[in-house]
């Protein structure tokens, strides 16, 4: 594994944008190499951070490839700097590269497994290539079954060892979830949380020590349907477990995007739940359409978000409540976007799943946790 590190110098920047537009850069680094002699050994590149630096900005990057014991790591090393330094003179993109300040150097892979884990949303060898093609994958029909470390921040809220909700790994002790889960059991002492794409037996379990729901919530209405999960011990990250990235208050994500949700809930309606997480991908709806008369009638507040399709047939069901509806940006980090709240049954036409919008609590959430 190599880590590179390379200056982009811009004299106007202002940070989203060019934010962007280096995203779009570490795109054009895959082309780089998947069109070079390494293309084989090439497997990704990662923008790890951001910082600023004299007329422009530092962008360091983690790039990965596989090379077997009868290749030499020097060899190796300068002929990705020699492809890389190629690469950025003949990119014709509006940022000015500073290829001089570019370096290249080795990464043992224990550090590079550490940087990774220490980043929020990032699924390891995992790319969004196949979403819009898995739409008929489902968690009500049980065809999409998960892997380890495929959604490395699902976790399963037990009560009295038993499954009862999904959450979402924020940080090392904190997890978020859905205030309708605790009703009339909010004693932390008999919640525990597992980890891993298997209910049994899991990868990770963890006592709770607090649990926070808001102060708004009252059941049975659904709006501030949001809790927060507090760990008696903390989670280390893994390749296998790590955090999502919460968005930010003002960070909007389009209508009619993908998405993806997760959990073990049951497989139809009222029906069987299975032992191993499901998944399904799902399309962000905006509120005008699910406010619709045929749809939810005006019930959509401010605070809910709908996915799912309206002809149906693709939706979370019991037992996925608390558990996360993500969605990528263009560095494949992934983004909690929803928590699942609630529904009119499983599947049916015209009533997509509802879902806690994220971005209207994240105030609230760095209130309570300090995130």
């Amino acid at each position: 594994m190599l880590f590179s590190e390379c200056s982009f110098q811009q004299y106007v920047c202002f940070p989203p944008f060019c934010c962007y537009l280096i995203f779009f850069f570490f795109q054009q680094i895959d082309k780089t190499f998947y069109n070079s002699i390494l293309r084989k050994k090439y497997i990704s590149s990662r923008l790890i951070r951001v910082s600023p630096d004299t007329d422009g900005v530092m962008a360091e990057a983690l790039l990965t490839f596989w090379f077997s014991s009868t290749d030499s790591r020097e060899a190796l090393r300068e002929r990705v700097g020699k492809i890389l330094r190629r690469g950025l003179k003949k990119y014709t993109g509006p940022l000015r590269i500073n290829v001089r300040s570019s370096t290249i150097s080795n990464v043992e892979p224990v550090r590079a497994e550490a940087i990774f884990n220490d980043i929020c949303g990032l699924r390891q060898n995992r790319s969004v290539k196949s979403m819009a093609k898995s739409s008929s994958l489902r968690i009500v029909g049980g065809l999409s079954s998960a892997e380890t470390g495929d959604w490395p921040w699902q976790a399963s809220l037990q009560y009295n060892n038993i499954h009862r909700c999904g959450a979402t790994l924020i940080s090392n002790t904190w997890l978020v979830s859905a205030a309708h889960c605790f009703r009339d059991m909010t004693h932390p002492q008999k919640w525990t949380a597992t980890f891993g794409a298997l209910l049994k037996p899991p990868s990770l379990k963890r006592s709770v020590k607090t649990i926070i729901i808001h102060e708004k919530y009252l059941y049975p209405e659904h709006d501030y349907d949001i809790a927060l999960v507090q760990l008696s011990k903390r989670v280390e990250f893994t390749s296998s477990i790590h955090r999502v990235c919460l968005p930010e208050p003002s960070q909007t994500f389009p209508y009619n995007i993908y998405a993806v949700i997760t959990g073990w809930g049951a497989l139809t309606n009222d029906g069987p739940a299975p032992n191993a997480l499901q998944e399904a991908t799902v399309k962000l709806i905006d509120s005008d359409t699910c406010n619709r008369e045929e749809v939810y009638d005006g019930d959509i507040t401010p605070r809910m978000l709908c996915a799912g399709y309206l002809e149906g047939g693709v939706d979370a069901c019991q037992g996925d409540s608390g558990g996360p509806l993500v969605t990528p940006d263009s560095r494949l980090m992934w983004y909690l976007v929803g928590i699942v709240s609630w529904g009119d049954e499983c599947a049916k036409p015209n009533k997509p799943g509802v879902y806690t919008r994220v971005t209207y609590f994240r105030d609230w959430i760095t209130t309570k946790t300090g995130i």
